[in-house]
């Protein structure tokens, strides 16, 4: 491992591209292995989607929708419109 590398988590992360993505968000080192493990455990959409039913995007704001796609990394959302973003979620 050179030191050139980007920060690897340790082995006991599970999910090393959810830790990655946490950890440029600027999470710590503990609070992103830890979503990363259940994420891997359960799932990322499961995960994803503790907040209420993941199902109700009608009910949520188009900034609520460009978030969760920024969060999945959906390519072209900043130029969707609501019903766009909720067709780009639900088939990610």
């Amino acid at each position: 491992m050179g030191m050139a590398e980007k920060k690897k988590p340790g082995p006991s992360v599970k999910d090393p591209e959810v830790y990655e993505a946490l950890r440029d968000d600027g999470a710590s080192k503990e609070k992103a292995a830890r979503i990363a493990n259940a994420s891997a455990a359960q799932g990322r959409s499961e995960v994803g989607g503790r907040g209420g039913k993941a199902g109700d995007y009608e009910d949520r704001t188009v900034d609520e929708l460009r978030k969760r796609a920024a969060e999945l990394d959906i390519e072209g959302r900043s130029s969707m419109n609501k019903a766009e973003l909720i067709d780009a979620l639900r088939n990610h």
